[in-house]
């Protein structure tokens, strides 16, 4: 007997495929084939981002029949069970479930698992890794990666004009958020780029204030608002009064060096100008920095990140640690009782930016401001520090201030550099810092204080909830790090556990 023929497969993709056709005709002798190049242009971004979806939708459908397949082919297979245990012993298809993508929103057919009483269960929810909600992982890498480069507003109006209307500024702010959940774990299990001992290891600290909401202030601050507001309302603040609306976050950097020896006149260069017959010598530059920041987590345990990432590029404690901080006080107990704890030996040297800083002002009560004589008095007593010679440059101001019997205000300047210097001599031994080519100053945190805060956080208007300035700080540190492409692989993985954890998986994780 001759067999009939067998009638051809459908094709899954012939509605791309008409797409794609219509698309081409609107281009060749279409609407368009007339038109000035811009107009079609605006026409095949759209039409473009309609087949690309039409794509999708035709994968994922194809997908929907092959399991139907699968399933008809293998009547004898295994009973489904759920998550607690329990079977599945019916099954039903055309379960479908939206998913908005960035090529626009689609739907995902799938066979339910169903048992009395208990919730269904498809097993191709885990075979495409879908997530929880309606919007996919692309989707939320793309709003992770706008969100930390402009508002919320701009990062929701830049996902509209790529993927049309398939996001709300709300649901943008919740993915991002969850985006930056595994920062932490992702950290912890990287390993850092090995180093050679010669290489000195730098930790810099440093903190900046981040406007906030009221219900996300400290208590401490929170309560000064409160007592504010009783008083009522004035035309401008006291001087020196905060208006308590900022909520300080923390910054630390942790970065290797090449040492490049210096001496004082490479920094400070002699009054008059220099001969132009030698340059100065250019400073260390920091190499693999690592940024890390944070609002809600407390001062110490970002010096303790900062620590465990130095730690870990230097675990049997062979190259020498140098942190250098802008002399706040709580800043330096932190630091000095963390390296207690882990029995480290450090380095600690003040920033000579702001030691300059303290010395203009002591300048500036002995001579007029801009004079050549205050910069001449001022090079002179930093050139000294540099040297070595705090305690001695301290002392011969104050002498000099008291042999010209300086009137009370002028005289409190040259008191408080006095104060400032002669409290952290133990941090002034920057001629022992630049003979062996150490960092003397803080410019790597404070320019990730800039970046990270105040060119994100600070923008006009700005007032953030704790988990939305966390999540951006974060992220914006993590592409700082340039980690962002291996910490989102890492990140899709621990969401896949989380969502489809299996029967026996055991206490494993991930390494990044």
């Amino acid at each position: 007997m001759e067999q009939y023929d067998a009638l051809p497969e459908p094709d899954p993709y012939s509605a791309s495929r008409d797409a794609f056709e219509r698309l081409v005709w609107t281009l060749a002798d279409g609407p368009a084939a007339d038109l000035p190049h811009d107009e079609p242009e605006v026409r095949l971004e759209q039409l473009g981002r309609d087949l690309l979806r039409q794509l999708m939708q035709d994968h994922l459908d194809l997908r929907a029949r092959k399991e139907e397949d699968a399933v008809r082919a293998n009547a004898g297979t295994p009973v489904i069970t759920g998550p607690e245990g329990r079977a599945r012993p019916w099954r039903e298809k055309g379960h479908r479930r939206l998913l908005a993508c960035v090529f626009g929103p689609v739907s995902v057919s799938r066979i339910a698992y169903r048992g009395r009483g208990v919730a269904n269960v498809h097993p191709a929810d885990e075979a495409l890794s879908l997530p929880a909600g309606r919007h996919s992982r692309g989707l939320a890498r793309l709003a992770a990666v706008e969100a930390v480069r402009g508002s919320f507003d701009q990062a929701a109006a830049a996902i509209e004009r790529r993927c049309g209307k398939v996001l709300g500024k709300r649901r943008l702010t919740e993915l991002v958020v969850a985006s930056a959940i595994d920062i932490a774990a992702y950290y912890t299990a990287k390993i850092p780029t090995p180093c050679t001992r010669e290489m000195p290891l730098v930790i810099q600290i440093d903190g900046k204030g981040v406007v906030m909401r009221p219900e996300a202030l400290r208590e401490a601050t929170r309560r000064a608002a409160a007592k504010s507001a009783v008083a009522g309302r004035r035309g401008r603040l006291a001087p020196g009064e905060k208006p308590n609306r900022k909520r300080m976050a923390t910054v630390a950097c942790v970065f290797d060096i090449a040492p490049a020896p210096r001496r004082p006149h490479d920094i400070i260069h002699p009054p008059g100008g220099r001969s132009g017959t030698r340059s100065p010598r250019p400073g260390p530059k920091a190499e693999r920095k690592w940024c890390t920041a944070s609002v809600i987590r407390p001062p110490e345990q970002v010096v303790a990140d900062a620590f465990d990432q130095a730690a870990s590029r230097d675990p049997h404690r062979l190259r020498d640690w140098i942190v250098l901080v802008d002399g706040a006080r709580h800043q330096l107990d932190l630091v000095q009782d963390e390296a207690a704890r882990r029995s480290i030996r450090l380095n600690i040297l003040l920033d000579f930016v702001h030691v300059a800083e303290y010395y203009w002002t002591a300048a500036h009560a002995f001579h007029p401001v801009g004079s050549r004589e205050a910069e001449t008095w001022a090079a002179d007593k930093l050139t000294a520090i540099l040297a070595g010679q705090a305690g001695r440059a301290a002392h011969e101001m104050t002498a000099q201030a008291a042999a010209e019997q300086l009137p009370t205000a002028r005289r409190d300047a040259v008191t408080t550099c006095h104060r400032y210097l002669t409290g952290h001599l133990g941090q002034l031994n920057y001629d022992t810092a630049l003979a062996v080519g150490w960092p003397i100053a803080t410019g790597a945190v404070e320019g990730a204080c800039r970046h990270l805060i105040a060119d994100r956080l600070d923008i006009t208007g700005a007032r953030w909830g704790l988990d939305g300035a966390e999540a951006v700080l974060q992220l914006r540190a993590l592409i700082t790090n340039g980690d962002f492409e291996d910490y989102w692989i890492f990140h899709t993985a621990r969401e896949h556990q989380r969502l489809y954890p299996s029967p026996d998986q055991q206490d494993y994780s991930l390494t990044a």
